[in-house]
């Protein structure tokens, strides 16, 4: 086990950067080592006198030099070496050796399974950049960079700013523009590269050989996204994109969505898509090149001095990246599928105790930080966003961003920075608005009571706040939906409609947990089957999903709606997150799991059975009747060939149907280690993690955990499967053995996981089938202790779920009718 890096605080960046002028960075990269690469690195900068530290996370250090001198080498401790400067101009100079890594920071190493070869790529995101290179290793110290790499001569290197092989396996690269340590990264290896060009801009896209036919099928698409998005972004902001080529690669086990390091954004892989996904997975493609898209100017052009401020960053773009995926490419529904697939997200963040601020997160050092890389930042933020453009009007809105991006190009930027902006154009008011909106946490819970005629508004009790609403409820009276303008400003706001059913901001026009009464969600089993307009569907079930993670709702209630809804459902969204959280969060907790299960898979088959052959709706129908099976002789069928016309089985859904037999206790792991040999892809080795897990066997429980202890050394994605798979409901017996093991294992578990992975490893292995007190209360104990942050965080937000889940079933327990 290793000692833990320490995490940069903010004091301490600040004195640093009082301290320090980063003038530029000089790297040599030599990757044709096997485990290992080497590092030279040489910085040029100013101080004005005092003493500071370098980041440097190496393997071996061969030597630091300052202005010459040989330093101490000696004096590197827990990946910081000390430096005191004298006024004046300084260059120094560090030769280390560096891990390649399999955690997805860093340099991260992956072996295709697929053919063999090895690919890198860089994420220098979050304390991990002094893992590639020394550094001064906090957003404010901004400095251009030029790259040197050596790599295999069948490699291609693609950087952040535009490089030539100069010699066999040498590359040399421009100098970029002042950056930020978080956004450098190098992509290299043999991967497959397709090229274009548009209004003067040098397009690329590149993935694995192994999915090179995937990436040619898909890449007319990413083109015209990317191509309509620049024009779109060009014509908003009038500022044109400053990094020189915009290359998108497309990498393997890469922890996040995507990265926006400038010239050359990375994405997790599976984004190529080889095999066929519904329209709702294609649209969370096209919104996320979006995304990232717009951080080349909310982030990459101006960047937040300090990781209290992320939402300048996340945000914008998640505001940014929905609005114009939605204007001006065929993806015309972003919205309605940021409903389905963001909005709980973030109102699940934003009631758990760590909920945050959007803005001024208290973010003290930067491991912190990285916790709040969450639903608030991104889809809380986008919605508040979205209602200050409202108010503001497109022309003030627009006036301060560019404003705000003139006065610091290529700098660094605060929330007053931004909001001097929009004063300067015009914006009023602003004050009132930051105070309730972005610097309170917590949402209001909106409901409407029907027996007082009100619409009732409630803050969280701790962070109380005065927050006006308004928005359109949806009012349905004999089987016809009206809508009607709501403004909710006090307590108690009259409401008094003659209404079947009534949903509160279906269209999310404020940002609030929006609930549902009781005889409205007995009326929409009749009246969403036969609503069209797919964003009110959408704004139902939210409103039913947030009544039912407060204890409101009854799980059979829930599965009702869904049993009746789903035979006619048009949009694949709602089957691809409804039905997955109704299996994951819903049927346990019912009073008869099995006879709920039964219903909601026969309705998913009547889907499959009428939605259009071919189709993407059939297609997420078929997913779902797939992962609600409790028939193993249904499923060996359908792995047989035996599919509906219109379903093709892929690896994408042999592998589904495999982990379902798993769950089921219907396969064997030779079964499913002959299936991966017949498919050795990056993806099957991923769902093979999660079959194995997922057996209800002690020795696959054993295997599953020793991913978990680090027993078993495993790539990042392979380590979240096998959790999701190992917490099965209906094989208590076999796991309730490690609850006490997990909380047992917490305190010293930064010692084998780190940075992302850290969090990935304790969400995925969370014991959330031990619905108990005694879960609960060994959780709340150990909180209570000395922990690292990330553990903290996660142990505290899944401890509340696990509340929520645990008040469900006493509701359930205590006789509550359905």
């Amino acid at each position: 086990m290793s000692t833990p890096h320490q995490s940069l605080q903010r004091t301490e960046a600040t004195a640093r950067r009082d301290l320090l002028e980063v003038e530029h960075y000089d790297v040599a990269l030599d990757l044709t080592g096997e485990d290992t690469f080497a590092s030279t690195t040489t910085i040029d900068l100013s101080s004005r006198g005092g003493s500071t530290f370098l980041d440097l996370k190496p393997t071996a250090v061969a030597s630091v030099r300052l202005d010459g001198r040989e330093l101490d080498v000696d004096l590197l401790e827990r990946g910081r070496f000390p430096l005191d400067l004298s006024e004046g101009r300084h260059r120094l100079e560090v030769v280390a050796t560096m891990p390649f890594r399999n955690d997805g920071e860093g340099l991260h190493l992956h072996v295709d399974p697929a053919d063999g070869r090895r690919y890198v790529y860089g994420m220098s995101f979050m304390d991990a950049a002094p893992t590639i290179f020394a550094c001064f290793d906090q957003p404010d110290l901004k400095a251009p960079y030029t790259f040197h790499v050596r790599a295999p001569h069948e490699w291609t290197v693609v950087g952040n700013a535009p490089g030539e092989q100069v010699e066999p396996g040498v590359w040399e690269f421009a100098t970029t523009p002042p950056l930020s340590t978080y956004f450098v990264t190098l992509v290299a290896g043999p991967y497959h590269l397709i090229h274009d060009e548009h209004d003067g801009i040098p397009l690329g896209l590149s993935a694995r050989q192994s999915l090179a036919g995937a990436l040619e099928a898909d890449a007319e698409e990413l083109l015209t996204v990317t191509k309509a998005c620049f024009d779109e972004f060009h014509r908003l902001f009038g500022i044109r994109y400053p990094f020189g080529n915009y290359h998108q690669a497309f990498v393997p086990e890469f922890n996040a969505g995507a990265m926006e390091n400038p010239g050359c954004v990375t994405f997790r892989d599976p984004l190529v898509f080889s095999s066929r996904v519904t329209r709702g997975v294609r649209i969370q493609r096209a919104t996320t090149v979006a995304h990232e898209m717009a951080h080349q100017w909310f982030g990459n052009i101006v960047t937040p001095q300090w990781w209290d401020d992320l939402w300048l960053n996340e945000s914008f773009a998640e505001y940014m990246g929905n609005r114009v995926t939605a204007d001006v490419t065929e993806f015309s529904d972003a919205w309605t599928h940021n409903a389905y697939r963001r909005r709980q997200w973030g109102l699940n963040a934003d009631q758990r105790p760590s909920t945050h601020p959007v803005a001024g997160n208290g973010a003290v050092d930067a491991t912190a930080a990285l916790q709040d890389f969450d639903g608030i930042s991104y889809a809380k933020g986008s919605s508040i966003l979205k209602q200050l453009n409202a108010r503001m009007g497109d022309d003030v809105f627009f006036a301060g961003t560019i404003d705000h991006f003139d006065r610091h190009r290529f700098g660094n930027a605060t929330m007053h920075d931004l909001f001097d902006s929009w004063t300067r154009a015009g914006a009023q008011g602003l004050d009132d608005f930051t105070s309730a909106w972005l610097r309170t946490a917590g949402p209001d819970v909106l409901a409407w009571d029907r027996a007082s005629g009100t619409v009732l508004r409630t803050p969280p009790a701790e962070h109380p706040a005065e927050r006006t609403h308004a928005f359109r409820a949806a009012v349905a009276r004999h089987d016809a939906w009206e809508l009607t303008p709501v403004t909710v400003s006090a307590p108690a706001t009259p409401f008094v409609p003659e209404a079947d059913a009534v949903v509160l901001d279906p269209y999310e026009e404020t940002w609030a947990a929006t609930t549902i009464d009781d005889a409205s969600l007995r009326a929409l089993t009749t009246l969403l089957p036969t609503t069209e307009d797919a964003a009110l569907r959408a704004g139902a079930w939210n409103s039913v999903r947030t009544g039912f993670a407060l204890g409101q709702v009854h799980p059979d209630r829930v599965v009702a709606l869904a049993s009746a809804t789903v035979p006619t459902e048009t949009n694949d969204d709602a089957l691809a997150t409804v039905v997955p959280w109704i299996l994951r969060t819903v049927v346990g907790l019912s009073p008869r799991p099995h006879e709920v299960l039964q219903s909601l898979h026969l309705a998913t088959v009547e889907r499959v059975e009428t939605a259009p052959a071919g189709s993407t709706l059939q297609l997420a129908a078929f997913q779902s009747a797939i992962a609600s099976s409790a028939d193993p002789e249904h499923v060996r069928a359908w792995l047989a060939g035996q599919v509906p016309t219109g379903i093709e089985l892929d690896v994408d859904l042999r592998w589904a149907l495999h982990v379902r037999l798993a769950a089921l206790g219907s396969t064997t792991k030779e079964e499913l280690d002959a299936a991966l040999a017949d498919e050795p892809t990056a993806r099957s080795r991923v769902e093979h993690a999660r079959a194995v897990a997922s057996l209800p066997h002690a020795w696959a429980k054993q295997w599953a955990w020793e991913r978990f202890t680090g027993a078993a050394d495993v790539p990042n994605y392979e380590l979240e499967a096998a959790g999701l798979g190992m917490w099965r409901a209906g094989q208590e017996e076999l796991t309730e053995p490690y609850v006490a093991q997990f909380f047992d294992a917490l305190p010293t578990l930064p010692q084998v996981h780190s940075g992302w992975v850290l969090g990935t490893a304790i969400r995925s292995f969370f014991p959330f089938t031990s619905c108990t007190q005694e879960t609960v209360d060994r959780a709340h104990a150990l909180a209570s202790q000395d922990l690292d942050p990330t553990v903290r965080r996660n142990l505290v937000d899944h401890t509340y779920d696990l509340e929520c889940r645990l008040a469900t079933r006493r509701l359930v327990e205590g006789g509550s009718s359905a």
